[in-house]
């Protein structure tokens, strides 16, 4: 199988499995307590809860085809394959709750789905350098840090509402997306050693992104119901990843003048396929309505 076939391969393997593992997060974000907490004490709890070791272990192991995928393919096609694991989260997640997902939901997910993949097929992404400049990654830093923070003091101003979900969740998807590209850098080490690659600036940067993601992650969880938080989660990810991808990595689209129309067109379906998720979402339960920021 040619490489790029391949690492979609990996990245839709990859799909599944987070998917599956984001299921039983969810689930034990809203049932590890009823009471109000933060972030951190929210995660601290979760490291103790058996159900959320075992999503983590799945989600785990879809970070690792993931990392296989990316050392075949570039960052805008793995990401954006990755952003598939709504349709296989939501069904799973409403299946789990003892509910059904609507048409409606179903129709929104298919078509957040199919927007990620007009975006892959139509841009044609190729491959660029495994790894960023220091002043690349200082710009990043500067320009998304900002739109970050104001999301994170929005979301806690929305508690109890859909927004809230979303909020959280476009930040953490926006940190897995940074994750994917330090993985890529990551990944290209491998074959120099462990002492070349802990002395590879990526590896810390990596481990505190991964930790951050994973805490906000779950407080998105907690926050509403899985048709509110996951699209917005599959959608920044691979936006953003793929954005650094161009940015950091070098990578390209080649879309050309009529294939353009189509990406923008894409890009409109997936935002209003999340706003429709977020805003059809079911009740937020007792717990993630107390849920504090």
């Amino acid at each position: 199988m040619h490489g790029s076939g391949l690492a979609a391969a990996f990245a839709l393997g990859a799909a599944l499995l987070i998917a599956v593992g984001d299921v039983f997060q969810q689930r034990s974000a809203h049932e590890v307590t009823d009471a109000p907490v933060g972030h951190v004490a929210l995660l601290l709890r979760l490291l103790v809860d058996k159900q959320w070791w075992l999503g983590s272990l799945l989600a785990g192991a879809g970070f690792g085809l993931q990392a296989a995928a990316l050392g075949l393919g570039s960052v805008v096609l793995v990401q954006a394959l990755l952003a598939t694991s709504v349709v296989f989260a939501l069904p799973l997640s409403a299946r789990y709750a003892g509910r059904r997902i609507t048409a409606r939901q179903w129709l929104w997910a298919l078509l957040l789905a199919a927007a990620v993949t007009v975006i892959v097929t139509m841009g044609e992404p190729t491959q660029g350098q495994p790894r960023g400049s220091l002043r690349t990654w200082a710009l990043v830093i500067a320009c998304l840090g900002p739109v970050i923070a104001v999301c994170l003091v929005v979301a806690r101003l929305q508690v109890g509402r859909p927004l809230a979900a979303v909020l959280l969740g476009a930040v953490s998807g926006s940190l897995w997306g940074v994750f994917a590209v330090l993985t890529k850098g990551l990944v290209d080490q491998l074959d120099q050693g462990l002492v070349v690659l802990l002395r590879t600036a990526e590896l810390y940067g990596w481990v505190l992104v991964a930790v951050t993601a994973t805490m906000l992650q779950q407080s998105a969880f907690r926050a509403g119901s899985m048709s509110a938080s996951l699209p917005a989660v599959s959608a920044s990810e691979p936006l953003v990843g793929s954005a650094l991808g161009i940015v950091v990595l070098s990578e390209s689209l080649h879309p050309g003048r009529t294939c353009s129309v189509g990406l923008a067109l894409a890009v409109v379906a997936m935002l209003v396929a999340i706003v429709a998720l977020a805003r059809g979402e079911a009740p937020v339960t007792v717990g993630a309505a107390r849920q504090s920021s």
